[in-house]
């Protein structure tokens, strides 16, 4: 379940649209019951969705006395009553981080590779699923915001989004200068908010490695009104340094080297590490949202075939 071989710094437009073979085979799960134990991309059940309008048909005993449609039963001059059936479409938002730190790997594809493909394969599967789709994506200079709609058009708009807003190497074209504002990982959160109808899925894909003291509590209030997963790609190299060796990495001011075998230096690093996957989990659980991790060394259709499973838990 893969396409073509695509760049590993940059996934073009027409191979997010071929990610649409792939979406095809999976399913977006049916929520799940509150208070399940299984993990998963899924919490809870659709939340404020309402009941849409059906028909008028006479009154029956045992209908709820509260539906009588008073107007017909007047001009009818016998009770009838409303009959509503639950709304089944619902909006898709997806939240796309692109910014400076996903433009990196040490293995498979760049992390904004990922974020890309994981976007485009979400944005396919809810327009199969007959759901509105729409996204936010950022990349650390310019925020685009698209509103959710049941348009094929409205997909490859997005995904048009998300294929320019990746950064380039400077062989294919010169890196987004920063502008005044720095669009980040909150921004979006904020931007969501006003964005997002009431009964949403919210899927927000990143590497979450620029968390605030405030990413948490804007998490939580997308969450308490929708249901909101967090998608983190990572890298291996942000887990675990290798044992031995000197390499480099690339910095604002150029390459930044580092000895493996620094006893020191892995101590201090497995020790941020830590800190900062206490942190995240932290906030993620008290946003209560329900968190899943790629690989960038992973094929995302495949990890969300295993994320998404027929039931719609982390396998």
């Amino acid at each position: 379940m893969t396409a073509p071989e695509e760049p590993a710094t940059h996934i073009s437009l027409p191979g997010l649209i071929r990610l649409q073979a792939d979406a095809r085979a999976l399913k977006l799960p049916a929520a799940r019951p509150v208070g399940s134990r299984q993990a998963g991309l899924q919490r809870s059940p659709r939340r404020g969705r309402g009941m849409a309008f059906a028909e008028v048909r006479q009154y029956q005993p045992g209908d709820d006395i509260r539906s009588i449609d008073w107007r017909v039963t007047a001009r009818r001059q016998s009770p009838h009553t409303k009959l509503y059936e639950e709304e089944r479409e619902r909006p898709v938002l997806l939240l796309c981080d692109l910014g400076p730190s996903l433009f990196f790997a040490s293995t498979g594809a760049y992390k904004q590779v990922r974020c890309a493909q994981l976007a485009g394969l979400l944005a396919w599967l809810a327009l199969w699923s007959g759901d509105q789709v729409g996204g936010i994506v950022f990349n650390g200079t310019t925020l685009s915001v698209q509103r959710p709609a049941r348009r094929k058009k409205s997909v490859l708009r997005l995904l048009d989004t998300v294929a320019q807003q990746q950064r380039m190497s400077r062989n294919d074209q010169p890196l987004q200068q920063a502008g005044d504002t720095n669009r980040d990982l909150d921004t979006a959160l904020q931007e969501a908010r006003r964005v997002a109808h009431t009964g949403s899925r919210i899927f927000v894909i990143s590497d979450f490695l620029n968390i605030t003291a405030e990413t948490s509590r804007l998490l939580g209030a997308l969450a308490r009104h929708n249901t909101v997963s967090a998608l983190r790609v990572i890298d291996p190299l942000e887990l675990k340094l290798p044992d031995s060796g000197r390499f480099a990495v690339a910095g604002e001011d150029g390459p930044v080297w580092f000895d493996g075998s620094n006893p020191r230096f892995q101590q201090a690093y497995a020790e941020k590490v830590r800190q900062h996957t206490e942190a995240l989990a932290e906030c993620f659980r008290t946003a209560g949202v329900q968190p899943a991790s790629v690989m960038t060394s992973d094929q995302p259709a495949l990890i969300l075939q295993t994320l998404l499973g027929p039931r719609g838990h982390i396998g």
